[in-house]
């Protein structure tokens, strides 16, 4: 968590850095979670993958955050945070 908050690396270059990694299944949750509370409304635009990779939850994570609203944005930080401390 520590380190999450003081990683300055953006967020284009984590998806480069997880691109084709799978997603450990505590990323794999929030990233269906995503799509269970806010796919209608954030991520209207994406559909979920059976396996998501790093990446995949990095993107899901900027829908959450720009498409999404107030009660979006904690899984949407979560899901980035958890993504940074495993990459």
């Amino acid at each position: 968590m520590i380190q999450a908050m003081t990683d300055t690396r953006s967020i284009e270059t984590l998806k480069d850095l997880g691109a084709g990694r799978p997603a450990p299944a505590h990323i794999v949750a929030l990233y269906r979670q995503a799509f269970e509370r806010f796919g209608a409304q954030a991520l209207w635009n994406r559909s979920p993958s059976q396996y998501p990779t790093i990446t995949q939850a990095l993107v899901v994570s900027e829908g959450l955050r720009r498409e999404g609203n107030m009660k979006s944005r904690p899984l949407a930080v979560a899901m980035e945070e958890a993504c940074r401390a495993i990459i």
